[in-house]
């Protein structure tokens, strides 16, 4: 990698992390794309060098942590889910700013949504509804109920919901859609 490549690496990355430590102290409408020039301590056209407006920056930050979460899931595809579920949730551990911030921030519904998807997609191959013990159920209902479940329960885990550490939750919810899928 070239010098300009890190400089623009470290120039986005000191965005993303303007961007959202501004996230976590008010709601997306309240920020401004100065706001974010301020706090990354660069001028309002680099930020428009790499980002059309905050809604970009936004949807281009949650793309780079639900590929991640792909790439997480792909590695892990021969584990079951209470080993799968413990790297995903080191994952989450790593990056908790982010995480914390999109799941508890009035802002962020598009991230909630869209990390929906994604574990529904995730769970699509594993759900079998033609034998075994979800023979005859609807596929779709399964996916939404235990996408919707897996989503609360992070998102419980990041507000405090949920005291146990890491690895007892990853554990646990593993566990359960061992159990059931």
């Amino acid at each position: 990698m070239t010098k300009v490549d890190r400089r623009i690496i470290k120039t986005q990355e000191g965005i993303k992390n303007a961007f959202t430590e501004l996230m976590s102290e008010k709601n997306l409408d309240e920020i401004t794309m100065q706001d974010i020039s301020d706090r990354a301590n660069v001028g309002r056209r680099t930020i428009y060098l790499h980002y059309l407006d905050k809604y970009d920056l936004l949807d281009k930050l949650i793309e780079e942590h639900i590929n991640e979460l792909r790439i997480l899931c792909q590695s892990a595809s021969e584990l079951s889910y209470t080993e799968g579920n413990l790297i995903w949730f080191e994952y989450f551990e790593r990056n908790y700013t982010f995480f914390s911030t999109m799941l508890t921030s009035k802002g962020a519904p598009l991230f909630r949504s869209r990390f929906l998807d994604f574990v529904i997609e995730e769970l699509k191959s594993d759900v079998n509804v033609t034998e075994g013990k979800n023979q005859g159920l609807s596929k779709d209902l399964i996916l939404k109920f235990f996408g919707a479940a897996i989503v609360e329960i992070v998102e419980a885990w990041f507000n405090n919901g949920l005291s146990e550490p890491t690895e007892v939750v990853a554990e646990q919810v593993g566990i359960l859609l061992d159990r059931n899928l």
